[in-house]
This record gives C-alpha cells, sequence and structure tokens, in this order.
C-alpha cells in the first residue's frame, strides 16, 4: 500500500513522518511547496506540485487539512477517472455534511471515502499515540487499518460516512467543557492563595483528574501556553458544534461560553497559543487577585 499525505502542518508533518518510517508513504503535497520540499528532503518520498499527481505514485491518499474548504477543494482535484477504486482518507475536522459530501463527489468517479478526524494533539501525532474515528464502510475501515496503527494507537468505526465527524463533535465539546473546569478550577485555586504545584499534584488522579489537567495545568500556570490545540482550531471546530446543535433545535452552553472567550483571545493576539490560553481570561473572574 502506498499512500500520499496531503497538509504538513502541526499534526499531519507528524503523521506523514510515521508513514515514512513504516514504509508507507510514496509522496506528499502541501499548497505551502517549500513544506513538502523540506519533508521530502529528511524522508525518501516524493514532493509533488499539485494533490492529482498524487495519483501517479499512490492508492490511498490522506489529508489533514484546516477547513471544510480547504477539504472540499482539495476532493474535488482528487476526483478524477484515475481515482477509480481508491481511498481518500480524511483526518481533517470538518462538518458532518462536508464529510458526505465528499464521499458522495468521490463515489461518482469510482473512489471510496473515510472521514476519520483525529484526537491526541500534537504529542499524540509525534508520538502515533492518535486516536481516529472513522465513518465510511466497514470494509474500507478494515483495508485501512494498517495506516491508522502507523499513525495511532486507537482506532474505531462509528458507522457510514459523517459519523467520524459527528463524533469528532462531540470530542471537541467534551474537550472545551475540560478546558473550562481545569482553567476555573485552577484560577479559584489561585485566587484562594494554594501552592499551585500541589494542588495540581492533589487532584490529578481523582475524579478531578483528566489528560488535559496532567498535561496542561502545570504549564498554564507558569504563563506556558505551547499549541497542542490551538485556540483559533477549536473555535473552528466549535462553531461547527455549535452549527449542529441549532440544526437539531438545541443549544451547547458551554460551547458558547468558550466561543466568547476564544474569540476574546483571539482579539488579544493569542490565537495561536494552545486551549489551555483561557487560564489568561479564567483568572479576570478575581479581579481582586
Amino acid at each position: 500500500m502506498k499512500v500520499g499525505f496531503i497538509g504538513l502542518g502541526a499534526m499531519g508533518w507528524h503523521m506523514a513522518a510515521n508513514l515514512a518510517d513504516k514504509g508507507f508513504l510514496a509522496a506528499v503535497y502541501t499548497r505551502q511547496r517549500q513544506q513538502a520540499e523540506d519533508f521530502a528532503a529528511q524522508y525518501p518520498v516524493r514532493a509533488v506540485t499539485s494533490a492529482v499527481q498524487l495519483w501517479d505514485d499512490c492508492d490511498v491518499i490522506c489529508l489533514c487539512v484546516p477547513a471544510d474548504r480547504d477539504v472540499m477543494e482539495t476532493v474535488e482535484a482528487l476526483a478524477v477517472p484515475a481515482a477509480r477504486g481508491r481511498l481518500v482518507i480524511d483526518c481533517s475536522t470538518v462538518a458532518r455534511e462536508t464529510a458526505i459530501d465528499a464521499a458522495d463527489l468521490l463515489a461518482k468517479v469510482g473512489a471510496r471515502f473515510l472521514d476519520a478526524p483525529i484526537t491526541g494533539g500534537t504529542e499524540g501525532a509525534r508520538l502515533a499515540r492518535l486516536t481516529f474515528m472513522v465513518g465510511g464502510t466497514p470494509e474500507d475501515y478494515v483495508s485501512a487499518l494498517p495506516l491508522f496503527e502507523a499513525m495511532g494507537s486507537r482506532h474505531i468505526h462509528i458507522g457510514p460516512h459523517g459519523n467520524g465527524q459527528a463524533t469528532k463533535a462531540v470530542n471537541q465539546v467534551m474537550a472545551a467543557g475540560v478546558a473550562q473546569a481545569v482553567t476555573e478550577g485552577l484560577a479559584f485555586a489561585a485566587a484562594l492563595d494554594l501552592p499551585l504545584h500541589l494542588v495540581i499534584d492533589a487532584v490529578s488522579t481523582g475524579a478531578a483528574g483528566s489528560w488535559f489537567q496532567q498535561n496542561r495545568a502545570r504549564t498554564q500556570v507558569t504563563g506556558e501556553y505551547p499549541p497542542g490545540l490551538k485556540v483559533a482550531l477549536h473555535l473552528k471546530d466549535l462553531m461547527i458544534c455549535q452549527q449542529m446543535a441549532a440544526q437539531l433545535g438545541g443549544d451547547l452552553p458551554c460551547v458558547d461560553t468558550t466561543l466568547a472567550q476564544y474569540q476574546t483571545l483571539m482579539a488579544e493576539g493569542h490565537g495561536e497559543e494552545d486551549i489551555s490560553s483561557l487560564y489568561r481570561l479564567n483568572k479576570r473572574l478575581f479581579p481582586q487577585h
């Protein structure tokens, strides 16, 4: 199985590198041509100058691009006769409808599609510990298992096209809630003049424990916000969740609150920071401290 990879950002670079290390990767493409050339200088793969050129070398193409428009533009470029019988795996985070539309577009030329958004952050991408939430046919899911295993530690087939993205939306809502709880709780601890490093130790393994608390609590209280999940990207994801909730006639109060705070962080120039940057704002809940 020879794989092409599109999108070499913070996540995609590591995912492609893991595929290369396992002998799957044949070629890469990104709109920033220098990124592709830099990658090809480090790994024995070809850097191509257009997405469709990947079909010259590959029978599977993986995408990890920023937004819905990027996915659809890329899929439109890939939906050519040469794609017949071949597989596109989209690891981006986009709307459920976008995944369904992409699958339909590729089906018109006889190509196959999986929506397989990921969670695990840049650390998970680097260490091949990502979780893939997969929508598509069972047969296509099984055929892609060696690639999921090369890039991640967990992969779950959720159901038909679009269900992977819908599950990722659920994940992003929960991630917002956890980030809110941890940053607000530590702001409360700081206002109580507690030794924060000891508080973090005390609450890390009980009911309040979480991956976010274990991996982001110590950095945020020292004013460090190295990007794992960037504010700007989570804002985009939560806007999708908000739209999905509205279509169901419902509401997501935690998402609404988090979006308002992210917009403040963006306006203050913190959009490229990790979402633990919420601590900047939640400290302001206690202005006297």
